[in-house]
């Protein structure tokens, strides 16, 4: 063993390899703890977060125990020493998508497991008996029992109570979350589609930090993560911070979009990522360098000449050009 990383920490060689080992004592005898109530006791996801936050214990992140964060220890192999990546994919132009159980590369027993096989399969079963697909009929009259019981929906709500679909489920299946909600006769306020919205952005951001991260160290890059701030020093050269851009529509149906920069941190280049018209995914990207950093936000149209265009890509690929190593007889003319 090299060192054990620390969080936000990434390794610096391509040619390390990065292994999960336990956690502090403590927090291995929270999973086993969790894994006990759902087998034993036969306590839902719900109940047993609401136990480990009445004993005021916290994640490993330090924030309070959620359905969500109990049910992802419930179902994640790493905690019987597997290896599943591949997940999710991104090509060239194209969306990023969940791939199928089918596609997914696997390693058994690459870590030490902290929890027992067995239970771990006995737990999937009952998870997987009790999410079995539902019609389109029965996850409508299931929201519209939610909505009767709060007075309003949404994502949160849908992912923290017991027997629901996730609320992904409900925006795949019905396009959207909000078509989903107008099924069921509810219409939130702006201020519920501004969390809703809030929810996505902060999920593409991190998947972005961590697409970018793990392109360049592929290309033989180094990349350190300041754990309170995501800004990234690529091979100890230059620093660059990704920033979301929401889009807003104006009332003669003209898009804007109001980029906010990192002025504290003053990262050489700033990844400006624009969100398409449902602020559901990526439409492109701006490498701003430091020069162009305002103390105000950026406000961008859907033209914006070619002072500013001249900065404007389709992917990130001319990034990740600008960060990959080369040996030097790739660049020696002779």
């Amino acid at each position: 063993m090299k060192t054990e990383l620390k969080r936000g920490e990434h390794k610096s060689l391509q040619t390390d390899r990065v292994v999960l080992i336990p956690g502090p004592d403590e927090e291995v005898r929270t999973v086993r703890w969790i894994y006990s109530q759902f087998l034993k006791k036969g306590l839902s996801e719900t109940e047993i977060a609401k136990e480990l936050n009445e004993r005021g214990l916290l994640t490993d992140l330090g924030w309070a125990w959620t359905r969500a964060t109990v049910h992802q220890i419930l179902t994640n192999e790493k905690y019987i020493g597997n290896n599943v990546y591949n997940r999710r994919s991104f090509k060239l132009k194209r969306k990023r998508v969940a791939n199928g159980p089918e596609m997914w590369i696997r390693s058994d027993g690459a870590f030490e497991a902290i929890v027992e096989p067995k239970q771990f399969q006995k737990a999937r079963a009952i998870i997987a008996a009790r999410n079995r697909r539902f019609s389109d009929e029965e996850m409508l009259e299931r929201l519209t029992r939610l909505f009767q019981r709060h007075g309003y929906i949404s994502g949160l709500v849908i992912n923290e109570t017991d027997g629901m679909p996730s609320s992904g489920a409900y925006a795949h299946r019905f396009g959207s979350l909000l078509r989903a909600y107008s099924l069921v006769g509810f219409t939130p306020d702006r201020d519920y589609r501004y969390i809703e919205a809030n929810r996505v952005l902060r999920q593409l951001h991190g998947d972005e930090i961590e697409r970018v991260i793990h392109e360049i160290t592929r290309l033989g890059g180094a990349v350190i993560r300041n754990p309170a701030t995501d800004l990234l020093t690529i091979n100890g050269e230059f620093t660059a911070s990704i920033v979301v851009a929401r889009c807003r529509e104006t009332s003669s149906g003209g898009l804007r979009w109001k980029i906010r920069f990192d002025t504290g941190l003053a990262p050489d280049i700033t990844i400006a990522i624009r969100m398409n018209r449902t602020n559901t995914d990526a439409l492109d990207y701006y490498l701003l360098p430091q020069f162009e950093m305002r103390s105000k936000p950026l406000g961008l149209a859907e033209e914006n000449g070619l002072m500013l265009d001249a900065f404007r890509f389709e992917t990130l690929d001319f990034f990740f050009d600008m960060a990959r190593r080369v040996s030097v007889s790739e660049v020696t003319p002779w």
